[in-house]
Formats: C-alpha cells, sequence, structure tokens
C-alpha cells in the first residue's frame, strides 16, 4: 500500500513551514547524532527536549481532532478515511505516522477532550469539553500523557457531575501540572496528574463508583486461549478486587528474603562455604510460578467443588517405557499440546502414580493402586520441620510448598521423611 501522505492534497498553507521545520529538525538531530552533542549537553538542556517533544505532540493531537472531523461525515464518499483508503481514523494514523493501534487510540481519545467544537451554522471555533487542559497542551506543560490522565477520571462523571463542576476541577488539576498549585509543589507529571483527577472524581461523584462497578461486573472475564508450543496464552478482565487478592498471592510470594553471606565463612572442614542459589526468574516467571501454586493448593484444599468424586485432579499420561528413558511425550487431560517426559516426572513427584496395563488394542488388563506418595502425616512433619521451601533465597510458607524425594522414587529413593523436603517449583 502506498504512502497515505503522497495522496494527500490542500496542505498549500502548511506545506512549506513543515517543511521548513523538519528541514531544520532533521539536521539537528543528525548533528546531536554526529557529534554526540547530547553527551556533552548540561541537564537543562536535555529537560528542554521534553517540552520539545509535549509541543510535538500537541501538533498531532489537534491534527488527530481534524482527521476525525474530517471522517465523521454520514457521506463515506466524502470522508478523509474514504480518499486516503482507510477503513477508519485509527487506521489512517498508523500508516501515516507508523505508530500502533493502541498510540493511535490514545491520540483520538486526547483529542476528543480537547479539541474545540466547530459550530455547524457559523463554522466558528466553540470552546472544547476541557478549555483549561487545552491551554496547558498548547503552552507545552502537558503532552498526551498528561490530557488523559487529567480528563479521562472526570470525562466518566458525566453526566452526573455538571460541566462547571468539572471544568473547576481540571483547572485544580491543571495548576499542579503547571506547578502552580496550592501547595507550591513543583509540576507534577501524569501519574500524580492522575492521581489528583481520580480524587476530584470521587469528591465530585459519590455514587460514581457503583456505575463503573456494574460495568466492570459486565466486562469481567478470563479465557484460556488455545495451546501453541510455547504454552497456553490468556486473556481477560479481572474484577479489582480478584486482581488485588491475586497480587497479594503475588507479593507473599515474590517477597525477598535478606540474608547476610559470608564470603569468609568456612565449613567443619575449613572448605568455603557454598553461596545461595541465585533466581534469576524475571518478574513475569515468578508470578506464573505464584499463580501455579495457588492453583495447586487450591485444587488440594478439599474445598473446590469434585470431580467424579474427587478433589480436581491433573491428569497426566505417559508410557511407561517413554518415562523410563527420557524419550517420547506425555498427554496432560485439557491440553491440546503434548508435554515432556521431564514435566511428567516433575508432576509425579508431587502427586500419585497409578500403573495401568495395556494390550495393544487398549483393552485394560491390569490397575494398579495409588503409591509412593507422601501421606498426610508424613508431610506435616516434614512442613513442620523445614519450616517453608528449602531452596536459598526462597520465602515462600510451607502451607505453599510441595514435598518431593531428595532421591527420586524412580531411583530407589524411599518415601520417608529423610528423604523428603519442603520446595516450590
Amino acid at each position: 500500500m502506498s504512502d497515505p501522505l503522497a495522496r494527500m492534497g490542500g496542505m498549500d498553507l502548511l506545506s512549506q513551514p513543515l517543511e521548513d521545520l523538519q528541514s531544520r529538525v532533521a539536521g539537528r538531530v543528525a548533528e546531536c547524532a554526529s557529534t554526540r552533542a547530547l553527551q556533552r549537553a548540561s541537564e537543562r538542556e536535555l529537560a528542554a527536549l521534553a517540552a520539545l517533544q509535549r509541543l510535538v505532540e500537541a501538533l498531532l493531537v489537534d491534527a488527530t481532532g481534524e482527521v476525525v472531523r474530517r471522517s465523521e461525515t454520514a457521506v463515506r464518499d466524502e470522508r478523509m478515511t474514504s480518499h486516503l483508503g482507510c477503513r477508519n481514523v485509527t487506521e489512517l494514523l498508523e500508516e501515516t505516522t507508523r505508530v500502533s493501534t493502541a498510540t493511535a487510540g490514545r491520540w483520538q481519545r486526547a483529542a476528543k477532550a480537547v479539541r474545540p467544537q466547530v459550530s455547524d451554522l457559523t463554522g466558528e471555533l466553540l470552546a472544547s469539553d476541557f478549555p483549561s487542559v487545552r491551554a496547558a497542551m498548547v503552552d507545552g506543560v502537558i503532552g498526551v500523557d498528561g490530557i488523559l490522565a487529567i480528563t479521562g477520571p472526570l470525562q466518566e462523571t458525566a453526566p452526573r457531575v455538571s460541566t462547571e463542576a468539572r471544568h473547576a476541577a481540571a483547572d485544580v488539576v491543571v495548576a499542579e501540572a503547571r506547578g502552580e498549585g496550592p501547595d507550591g509543589a513543583p509540576p507534577a507529571c501524569a501519574a500524580v496528574l492522575a492521581i489528583h483527577a481520580q480524587t476530584w472524581s470521587v469528591a465530585l461523584d459519590q455514587d460514581g463508583s457503583e456505575p463503573r462497578e456494574r460495568a466492570a461486573v459486565r466486562k469481567r472475564s478470563f479465557v484460556l486461549g488455545t495451546a501453541t508450543p510455547h504454552g497456553v496464552p490468556a486473556r481477560g478482565m479481572l474484577l479489582p478486587e480478584v486482581a488485588a487478592q491475586l497480587q497479594t498471592i503475588f507479593d507473599a510470594q515474590l517477597a525477598p528474603a535478606v540474608q547476610f553471606d559470608d564470603p569468609f565463612a568456612l565449613d567443619e572442614n575449613g572448605e568455603p562455604l557454598p553461596l545461595p542459589a541465585v533466581d534469576d526468574r524475571t518478574r513475569a516467571q515468578k508470578q506464573h510460578d505464584a499463580l501455579a501454586a495457588a492453583l495447586g493448593v487450591a485444587a488440594s484444599s478439599g474445598q473446590l467443588p469434585t470431580i467424579g468424586g474427587h478433589a480436581p485432579t491433573l491428569v497426566v499420561s505417559v508410557a511407561e517405557s517413554d518415562l523410563a528413558s527420557g524419550a517420547g511425550y506425555a498427554h496432560a487431560d485439557g491440553c491440546a499440546q503434548p508435554v515432556s517426559g521431564a514435566v511428567a516426572r516433575h508432576i509425579a513427584c508431587g502427586g500419585v502414580i497409578q500403573r495401568i496395563v495395556t494390550r495393544s488394542n487398549g483393552r485394560i488388563v491390569a490397575i494398579g493402586t495409588e503409591e509412593r506418595v507422601f501421606n498426610r502425616h508424613q508431610r506435616r512433619a516434614i512442613a513442620l520441620r523445614d519450616g517453608g521451601c528449602v531452596i536459598p533465597g526462597c520465602a515462600t510458607p510451607a502451607g505453599w510448598c510441595e514435598i518431593h524425594h531428595v532421591t527420586e522414587h524412580a531411583r530407589g529413593g524411599p518415601t520417608h521423611t529423610d528423604n523428603g523436603t519442603s520446595v516450590v517449583w
């Protein structure tokens, strides 16, 4: 698809000024890159670049608003999007500015909040929804993030809160953005502006949380996607209290343990003591493992509904020859993708094994009983002895841990408290 800018017309008014500006900026960028000017720049000079960025965003927001206005006509062939071969404004912005869909959406929301309305009768410009926010944008005080931080919470209060009250609240928050607030604080960033705007939103709209909660209940969801060779994707929308509970579980699992290591400490034989293992998992990987541990605790708690008279149990099947050789694949119920024998052995280590003998035609000729697992009395004793996960640096409590064989049962390790330990995987 060709560049939409190449198909645009009617830009004689701004063509030369914009070309001159682009040429000057391009020359400055090239100069800074070739002479390493930014590395020698002062802190004040570096900070000045941020003001330039906000001014550019002001132009982009206004331009986005104009694109939206020209694409709102009811006649499809008269829309700007149709002239440029695009389905909607988002696609047009993606092609012309080369930004993501999310960024194009943010520009449109910002433009809707601050663009002046045009009179259908006279064509004159009318006031925007948030005049003080627009003035701050034009002055280069706030960019797109600041616009959305201020207007987003206040827009949610309409129509329950009057326009005058919302404008007054926006004026106060804009004063904080300019560094002119009553507390004399320096200009606030977008995150702080969002807190101020949310506080005003709650103060003005005492009953506003109930409509938002009803909307959240309708939109709540959690969906497991189609299994891929890399795992199973998940998507959804959690209720705030559910997300808070999950975050609490993450915090409990991932809280770092404070340790003081003596690099010169020696054991009884005069050898240096080994340093604790380093946990090199990413934050996302740790949260995945915390969720896995929470699901394991929930499944074994006895408080969930049963399936076939038993607690929800993950069933993994693997041929005995494949398990012994380490080759081949195992299969987990409810998962379309096969798993490796190592995964099957890990699950079996903390679960139970039931041996089923079948003939080549699939007929079951013998069924064994569950065996080789630690019973509840042994688990309690091991948990009491270890007090939690024994992996150095892990602060997971005993109730969240699994009991594993130190020497695997498949290698002759006994199911005895001396051969059991509390760990979390």
